[in-house]
C-alpha cells in the first residue's frame, strides 16, 4: 500500500525536456533504466571503493556497492509503503560521479580544482545525468525527473539555508549551481522520504562490507570484532547457535546479522516518526525541518564506534596509505598535464576545449574528463603520459 508521503509518479514534476509518457514505465523506472543503461554506471564497474580496484576480485567496487545500496533502499522503501522506483534510481545514481580511486581520488582533484569551484562527487553526479552522458538525439544527459535529480542533490540534506549541515556552508559547487540555476531543486529543504532512504541505505551497505573487506584483506580479524558494539554480540550468537562452523561462514553468518540489525533499526524508527509525525504529502516530509528516516540513537553510537575502528585500522592501514599516497600523485600528475597540453585529450572531448573561453572553463573540462576515469585508466594513462610504472 502507498503511503500518502510517497512520491508518486503521476504526480512528478516531470523533466526539464518533456518527453512522450511511456506506455508501460513510470517516470521514476525510466530514471532507473537510464542509470543501469549510462556509461558513467558501466564505468563504476572499475571504481574503487576502499582498495584500488585491480588489488583483488572479491573486493567492493563502485558497481557492486551501488546494487548493494540500491537492494537495501528497494527493501525499507517496500517496507515503509514508499516509492520503490524511485528510491532504486537515487540509489543507483548516487556515486555516479565518484573519481578513480575513491574518496582519495576526491581529495586529490578537490584540492586541484579549488580556484575553479570545488570538486565534489554528489554535484559531479548531477552534471553527469544533466550534461555529460551525451547519447540521446533530443537532449545532453538523461533527462531524469525532478525528483530524481532532488534526491541525487541533497539525498545527505539540504544545501542552504538554516537547516543545511556545516560542511555545506559556502558558496554551492559550481555543478551543482548550474544545474540548480537551471532547475530549482529546493535546496534549502530536505529531500523526499525516498531520496532519504537512498542515503540510509548507502550508510548501511558500506558499514557492513567494509568490515567484510577488512576482514578479507587481512588488516583486522574476527577477534578485533569481537571487542566491538553490534559486530560483538553477532558473532557470539552464532558461535552460540553454530559452535565449530567453518571461519567463512561464521563471517558471513555474523556480517549478516549485523546487516540485519542495522535495516531493521532504520525501518523501526521510521516507522516511529512518520506515526507520530503523519506527514500527509511528500511536501510534508520536505518541510520538516530533521530527516525521518535514520539510525536510532543507541545504535548510531555503536556504528560510530565501528567507524572510529575503521578509520583507523582500514581507512588508514599503513599500506592503504601508502596506496592513497600512489593515486593522489597520478590525479596530480594527470590533471596538470592535461591543462597545459589539452591537446591530449581524446578527441570527442576536443570541441569542449575549442569552445573554452577561459582557463576555468578549460579546468572544468579536465575534471569531467579525469574524474570519468576508471582507476585502471588513470593508471595507464599515468603510463602511458608520463613515461611511469603504474605498478
Amino acid at each position: 500500500m502507498t503511503a500518502p508521503y510517497a512520491c508518486l509518479p503521476d504526480a512528478s514534476r516531470g523533466r526539464l525536456h518533456a518527453e512522450r509518457m511511456s506506455s508501460f514505465r513510470s517516470p521514476f523506472q525510466r530514471d532507473r533504466d537510464r542509470i543501469i543503461h549510462s556509461s558513467a554506471f558501466r564505468r563504476l564497474k572499475h571504481k574503487t571503493q576502499v582498495f584500488v580496484e585491480h588489488e583483488g576480485d572479491y573486493y567492493r567496487t563502485r558497481l557492486t556497492h551501488s546494487i548493494e545500496v540500491a537492494q537495501v533502499a528497494r527493501t525499507i522503501a517496500g517496507v515503509l509503503g514508499l516509492n520503490t522506483d524511485l528510491a532504486e534510481a537515487i540509489a543507483l545514481a548516487h556515486d555516479l560521479g565518484h573519481t578513480p580511486f575513491g574518496h582519495t581520488g576526491e581529495d586529490a582533484l578537490g584540492a586541484l580544482m579549488a580556484p575553479y569551484g570545488g570538486f565534489d562527487h554528489n554535484a559531479q553526479a548531477l552534471r553527469i545525468v544533466t550534461r555529460l552522458e551525451r547519447h540521446y538525439a533530443d537532449f545532453d544527459g538523461l533527462n531524469l525527473t525532478w525528483e530524481c535529480l532532488e534526491g541525487i542533490a541533497k539525498h545527505n540534506g539540504p544545501l542552504t539555508g538554516p537547516n543545511a549541515d556545516e560542511k555545506h556552508k559556502g558558496p554551492l559547487p559550481y555543478a551543482l549551481a548550474e544545474v540548480n540555476a537551471a532547475w530549482d531543486l529546493g535546496l534549502d529543504t530536505f529531500a523526499s522520504a525516498e531520496a532519504q532512504v537512498a542515503a540510509i541505505a548507502d550508510d548501511v551497505a558500506y558499514s557492513h562490507h567494509d568490515l567484510h573487506d577488512g576482514l578479507r584483506s587481512g588488516l583486522f580479524t574476527e577477534d578485533d570484532l569481537m571487542a566491538l558494539p553490534v559486530t560483538g554480540p553477532a558473532f557470539a550468537e552464532v558461535d552460540a547457535l553454530y559452535p565449530g562452523l567453518d571461519p567463512m561462514r561464521r563471517r558471513h553468518e555474523a556480517l549478516r546479522r549485523v546487516f540485519g540489525r542495522m535495516v531493521e533499526d532504520v525501518i523501526a524508527v521510521a516507522q516511529g516518526r512518520l506515526t507520530a509525525a503523519k506527514p500527509g504529502s511528500v511536501d510534508d516530509v520536505r518541510a520538516m525541518g530533521t530527516t525521518i528516516i535514520r539510525f536510532s540513537k543507541p545504535l548510531f553510537q555503536e556504528l560510530k564506534a565501528i567507524r572510529s575502528f575503521l578509520f583507523h585500522r582500514m581507512y588508514r592501514a599503513p599500506s592503504v596509505m601508502a596506496e592513497r599516497a600512489r593515486v593522489t600523485e597520478t590525479i596530480n600528475s594527470l590533471f596538470p598535464l592535461f591543462m597545459g597540453q589539452p591537446d591530449l585529450l581524446p578527441q570527442e572531448w576536443r570541441d569542449d576545449v575549442a569552445a573554452a573561453k577561459d582557463e576555468t572553463t578549460l579546468a572544468r573540462i579536465v575534471a569531467d574528463y579525469v574524474a570519468g576515469m576508471t582507476d585502471r585508466f588513470a593508471l595507464q594513462e599515468h603510463a602511458r603520459l608520463l613515461g611511469l610504472s603504474s605498478s
